[in-house]
């Protein structure tokens, strides 16, 4: 007879610490008990109870007046993505912001002073911008490019050794331009662009990490600009953090300067 309830209320502690330890993001690793409870809705004794049984399993560990992930959790998350294919990790994030947006999504690496797709989810609308796995595109060209330069400063001295050759006739050219362009993708943490590969064309792009907080790749909507304004793709910034974030998290990444990394 007692079974049922007190399954019930497992499932409901469970479901609690899930909201607690799903508070904790790669952008915010470091939470107060207030900002927990403010993240949660839970009760602020809820709130207390449960981190300090987390923290006493491991789950998270005390830093001065804030908490973080435990330690535990990272040794438990390894085996998680261990012989799985980076891609296959990926892949599911990028499904998930194409039909969240509507538009195509793209996974981008450097390669040389190249940029090539190595992912994509298409669209399922008739007008789409051409995109294929194993497209490459010149670095300096749209916001994959520029993110991928932002973190990369030795790569972009190489970029600029060279003139930049056009695309359409939006694309960055100029040096200061791409410099300026490429600087605010650094302080942004993000960049957008139209009609730089090609025109009536946007895309949006943010960075994604490695284990060694060294950039990994873009991850980038794209589609026309008639459906994709600067207004359309601004809004769509948050989603596209959350959806970089998600992509470093799988890939067992990090965000440069999370522990006092030198390349933040």
């Amino acid at each position: 007879m007692n079974a049922k309830p007190t399954k019930t209320g497992n499932l409901l502690v469970l479901t609690k610490i899930t909201a607690i330890l799903d508070s904790f993001t790669l952008r915010e690793p470091r939470l107060s008990l207030s900002q927990i409870r403010d993240r949660t809705g839970l009760p602020q004794s809820t709130v207390q109870r449960l981190v300090t049984n987390l923290v006493d399993q491991g789950f998270l560990d005390r830093d001065d007046d804030c908490y973080r992930i435990g330690m535990r959790m990272a040794f438990w998350a390894s085996p998680a993505t261990r012989g799985v294919p980076a891609l296959d990790l990926v892949s599911p994030v990028l499904s998930k912001l194409r039909d969240l947006t509507g538009e195509s999504t793209a996974l981008y690496i450097a390669e040389g002073t190249y940029r090539v797709c190595i992912a994509l989810a298409e669209t399922h609308a008739a007008l789409r911008r051409e995109m294929h796995v194993g497209k490459i595109i010149p670095l300096h060209i749209g916001s994959a490019g520029h993110v991928l330069l932002a973190w990369q400063p030795e790569l972009m001295d190489r970029i600029l050794e060279s003139p930049l050759e056009p695309m359409t006739e939006e694309s960055l050219t100029a040096p200061d331009r791409l410099q300026n362009k490429v600087r605010e993708a650094r302080r942004l943490g993000y960049s957008i662009s139209a009609g730089e590969r090609e025109d009536g064309a946007s895309g949006l792009s943010a960075p994604v990490f490695d284990s060694s907080a060294r950039i990994y790749g873009a991850v980038s909507i794209l589609g026309p600009s008639s459906r994709m304004p600067v207004e359309k793709c601004e809004g769509w910034v948050e989603d596209l953090l959350e959806a970089a974030e998600n992509m470093t998290r799988v890939l067992g990444g990090r965000f440069p300067g999370e522990t006092g990394d030198p390349s933040s």
